[in-house]
């Protein structure tokens, strides 16, 4: 099957994106789908794969994305911000409710966050701490500041869904390292969090500046993951880092987001939508496997611009 896509990215995650508002693949082909045009060593490559939807009664639009191992997320908000820029140029809107897998979220057109950064701002949440939804079987109900004991002992974690899971880890000085080795002990399943959960490491490098780095369930390490970026956001008001209200800058390997969490656990986020190229490209979704890739535009000045926001905000 030939699909249109655009190549984008959110803060450096990217993504194959596809409107699919009136394609009619099954579950199992879209993750076919997904396998083939997020591996690296394929024509296009990325972190997952992004689904402009459908909208109803409530939503102008939803979204979906699909992880490079084939699964499903609960939401990706750096993918949402490309999905709303989609959603925004497909049905001539600035701000729309977005129907997510689990929930949902609001999104608008905000002001650039740079020159020729095209930015979108979106809220989600509320974030929940309840852990024996996601489940995690750890002996708690809440994880707060405090260790995952089948995960680490000694390290102090923050657990969050937004609605995808995340334990967060505040820390002085980011081990990378060991962030892969506990972002994959996470990944393989435990009997104690059988459906994995995303791992972050976060350092508060200013009162009102954290950089989040993260173990993506279903990706690995990766440039940056919006959830994760709200996850410790609203990790720093829940534990008396950073008050609620404050508005803070979150830097990552891919760039950065303005934030800000409440005390009602809702996290903005307000970000980039890049649009890198566009073209078609042939997918056997049953082999995981693309090819015949055809590139028709290439937005380069779009590039150019968050190459000069990366480099600030590695400098920073």
């Amino acid at each position: 099957m030939r699909f249109d896509i655009i190549h984008c990215h959110g803060s450096g995650n990217d993504f194959p994106l596809i409107d699919a508002r009136a394609l009619a693949l099954s579950d199992q082909e879209w993750a076919g789908v997904a396998r083939a045009l997020a591996d690296r060593a394929g024509p296009v490559g990325g972190d997952g794969l992004l689904l402009l939807t459908g909208g109803d009664a409530r939503h102008a639009f939803g979204m979906r994305m699909f992880n490079s191992d084939g699964s499903e997320a609960e939401t990706c908000l750096n993918g949402l911000r490309c999905v709303a820029r989609a959603g925004f140029e497909a049905l001539g809107i600035e701000r729309a409710e977005v129907r997510l897998a689990t929930s949902s979220a609001r999104v608008v057109r905000d002001a650039d966050i740079a020159p020729g950064v095209w930015t979108v701002r979106e809220t989600a949440g509320p974030a929940t701490l309840e852990v024996a939804a996601w489940p995690t079987r750890a002996g708690v109900e809440r994880v707060v500041d405090s260790p995952v004991v089948p995960l680490d002992p000694e390290r102090r974690f923050t657990a969050v869904a937004i609605p995808n899971p995340h334990l967060v880890h505040v820390t002085d000085r980011i081990d990378e390292a060991a962030l892969v080795v506990l972002g994959e002990r996470c990944e393989a399943a435990p009997d104690w969090l059988p459906n994995r959960a995303n791992v972050s490491f976060v350092e508060v490098r200013a009162p009102d500046t954290i950089f989040v780095r993260t173990f993506e369930r279903g990706v690995g390490l990766t440039n940056s993951c919006g959830s994760a970026m709200a996850a410790s956001t609203y990790t720093m008001g829940l534990t008396g880092r950073i008050p609620f209200g404050t508005p803070i800058t979150v830097l990552n390997a891919g760039g950065l987001v303005r934030a800000e969490a409440t005390s009602d656990a809702m996290v903005s986020l307000s970000g980039n939508a890049t649009w890198e190229w566009a073209g078609s490209v042939t997918v056997d979704s049953a082999a995981g496997r693309a090819d015949n890739l055809t590139v028709t535009r290439r937005f380069d000045a779009e590039v150019a611009a968050w190459d000069a926001v990366t480099r600030m905000a590695r400098a920073g």
